[in-house]
């Protein structure tokens, strides 16, 4: 069974930097997997923020929305079996749930697509 539990969220004031990390359990380091970061505000749908292909033999690009593209940088840690999202140059519009999720397989930027998910951690960037 596959478990992600996100931790490292908080609160920030806007410019300053958070690290989000996703220990993932019930995969193994070789699995074809997708994993990814999204977060979510009331009222709105999940947006994905970057994705990662993960199969433990070779190093893939990310993608990355351009809402975050150039400040956040997603990272993995086959050792560790963890995910990590390091958020920089923060704006209070970065305020929302973040999430971790993986899907087997190929990638995708639809959160319906996604199958294991972690219970999120909030940040909170003020002005």
């Amino acid at each position: 069974q596959v478990q992600l539990v996100e931790s490292g969220g908080g609160s920030v004031q806007a410019g300053g930097s958070l690290m989000l990390s996703c220990a993932a359990s019930g995969y193994s380091t070789f699995t074809y997997r997708c994993m990814g970061w999204f977060r979510q505000t009331p009222g709105k749908e999940r947006e994905v923020l970057a994705r990662i292909f993960l199969d433990g033999r070779s190093t893939y690009s990310p993608y990355y929305s351009d809402s975050v593209k150039g400040r956040f940088t997603i990272s993995q840690d086959n050792a560790k079996n963890t995910l990590s999202l390091l958020m920089n140059s923060l704006k209070p519009e970065d305020t929302a749930m973040y999430s971790c999720a993986s899907k087997v397989g190929a990638c995708s930027n639809v959160a319906a697509d996604f199958r294991y998910w972690g219970q999120g951690t909030h940040v909170i960037v003020s002005s």
